[in-house]
C-alpha cells in the first residue's frame, strides 16, 4: 500500500515530540504563509511594515540632501557677501577717483591763480617805469639820440609783460566802461555821442581779463 502524505496543515499542527497541550496550541495558530497570518503577504502588519520602510528612506534621503542644500546656501551666501565687498570696493575706487580728480583741478586752478596774481604784482610795480618811459617819448625832440634807445626799453618791457598775460589797452572811441575805465575829465566833443571816450590819458593794463589798472581817459558829455 501507499503511505498517504499528511498533508501541511498536518504537518504544521503535529509537530514531533510535542505534548497533546502544545500540538492543540500549534493547530490552533494558523501556518506562516498562510493568509492573514503575521508577516505573510497581503497581511495587515506586512502593509504598514512597508509604508514605515519607505517612510524611513525618504526620511533617510531627506537627510542626505540636507547637508548639500546647507553647502549650497552657503556657497550663496558667500558669494553675495562677495558682491557686496566688490561694489563697495568699486564705490570707493569710484570716489577716490573723483576726489583724486576734483584735487587736480582745485590745484591746477589754485596755480594759474597765483601765476596770475604774481604777474599782476609785477606788472604793477613795472607799470610806473612804463609810465615815465612813455612820458619821456613824448616830451623828446625827434633828433634826440637817446629816443631810440628809450623807445627800445619800453618796447622789451611791453613785450616781456605781453608774454607774461599782461597787455595793455587804450579805449580811444569806446563807450565809457567803469569797470574798465577811470574817467578823469568831461567834455563837448562834436560828432561823439554822450558817453564816448575822447582821449586816453594813461593806457589801462589787464591781465588775462581782469583789470590791473584801468585806463584813465576823457569822456564826451
Amino acid at each position: 500500500m501507499t503511505a498517504e502524505t499528511p498533508n501541511a496543515t498536518e504537518e504544521w499542527g503535529r509537530p514531533e515530540g510535542a505534548t497533546p497541550a502544545e500540538q492543540d496550541a500549534t493547530l490552533a495558530s494558523p501556518p506562516p504563509d498562510a493568509p492573514g497570518a503575521p508577516g505573510a503577504p497581503g497581511a495587515p502588519g506586512a502593509a504598514g511594515g512597508g509604508a514605515r520602510a519607505e517612510a524611513h528612506r525618504a526620511e533617510a534621503h531627506e537627510q542626505e540632501k540636507a547637508p548639500d542644500d546647507a553647502a549650497l546656501r552657503g556657497d550663496v551666501d558667500e558669494l553675495v557677501s562677495v558682491a557686496a565687498q566688490r561694489d563697495e570696493y568699486l564705490a570707493l575706487a569710484q570716489r577716490t577717483q573723483a576726489d583724486f580728480e576734483n584735487y587736480r583741478k582745485r590745484v591746477a586752478r589754485e596755480l594759474a591763480g597765483a601765476k596770475a596774481r604774481g604777474a599782476a604784482h609785477l606788472a604793477r610795480e613795472l607799470l610806473p617805469a612804463l609810465d615815465s618811459l612813455a612820458r619821456a617819448l613824448e616830451g623828446a625832440q625827434e633828433d634826440d639820440p637817446l629816443l631810440d634807445g628809450v623807445r627800445l626799453v619800453r618796447n622789451e618791457l611791453t613785450a616781456a609783460l605781453a608774454r607774461v598775460g599782461i597787455e595793455s589797452f587804450a579805449p580811444l572811441g569806446e563807450v565809457f566802461d567803469p569797470s574798465r575805465h577811470e574817467a578823469m575829465a568831461q567834455r563837448p566833443q562834436e560828432g561823439a555821442p554822450s558817453g564816448t571816450i575822447v582821449e586816453v590819458y594813461q593806457a589801462g593794463y589787464a591781465c588775462d581779463g581782469e583789470i590791473i589798472r584801468p585806463a584813465r581817459v576823457v569822456v564826451a558829455q
